[in-house]
């Protein structure tokens, strides 16, 4: 059986069938929320926060964020994203306490700079590596998708992303997208060779107040896959590795734009040495 991202785009495989049958299902009910306590577990928040929620669908997820209770750190306050109308019509039918969003997070995603604690997406992430015509560029959409979510969150905020990728490729793409924006990334799998196994890919942006990065924020969890750019940039650079000078332009540019600033274009000319000229 084929995988609902192989077989129509996001907004057209959830119409209103499909929609109203997601969402009554109780098997997927129960599994879309022991993977929403698994993420709020991982986020590790400890006071109401403002939560964005990726791929929301019928606020399923939504619903337990509201719900949290003051003694674990809730209830939270959200802000939920779809491509599918049929998915937010469903979740106005139920009244959710979360705001909605229709839109394509292949194309970027609309908010603030630094507007959100953290974010929490449930099996959505792995539809942008599906292309359905060659206009489509996987890679494209996962980047504008993951520069949105870093500007997106404050610095220190957190996201966590449960995803199915369909082979270890698109997993590796994927995560190489999250670094490339940005993010401290590490990859947590739930039980491991079975077909019960979860993955989540677990982000913070920038400096956290847990111990300061991924790796402390993972330390004690069992099969985790860390991927520190951070760490991979400073031991390039002990060894000897220097960017040239438009490269680093070019870094620095990208670093300001994630977080919601204008730069000028960059040109042929950009990092070039001026001549000097003398009168």
């Amino acid at each position: 059986m084929s995988r609902p991202e192989e077989r129509l785009p996001a907004d057209l495989f959830y119409d209103d069938r499909e929609s109203s049958k997601y969402t009554t299902s109780s098997r997927i009910q129960k599994i879309q929320s022991d993977m929403t306590h698994r993420a709020l577990e991982l986020l590790q928040l400890d006071s109401p926060s403002l939560i964005m929620d990726i791929g929301c669908g019928s606020g399923l997820s939504g619903e337990i964020l509201s719900s949290v209770s003051p003694v674990d750190g809730g209830p939270h306050i959200w802000v939920g994203m779809d491509i599918s109308a049929s998915m937010l019509d469903i979740a106005l039918q139920k009244d959710v306490q979360g705001d909605l969003l229709l839109g394509d997070i292949g194309q970027g995603l609309p908010f603030r700079a630094g507007s959100f604690d953290a974010a929490v997406s449930i099996s959505a992430i792995q539809w942008l590596c599906n292309a359905e015509t060659s206009e489509v560029n996987p890679l494209g959409r996962l980047s504008r998708f993951f520069n949105g979510l870093y500007a997106s969150l404050r610095r220190g905020g957190r996201a966590i992303c449960q995803f199915y990728p369909k082979n270890d490729a698109q997993r590796s793409l994927i995560s190489s997208a999250a670094i490339k924006a940005g993010f401290g990334a590490g990859i947590l799998e739930d039980n491991p060779g079975t077909k019960n196994s979860k993955l989540y890919l677990v982000l913070t942006a920038g400096e956290s107040k847990i111990q300061g990065d991924i790796t402390s924020m993972v330390k004690n969890i069992r099969d985790v896959e860390i991927q520190d750019q951070g760490r991979l940039l400073r031991t390039a650079g002990k060894k000897g590795d220097r960017r040239s000078n438009k490269s680093e332009i070019i870094r620095k540019k990208e670093q300001m734009e994630r977080r919601g600033k204008v730069t000028k274009a960059t040109s042929k000319y950009t990092g070039r040495s001026r001549r000097r000229v003398v009168f």
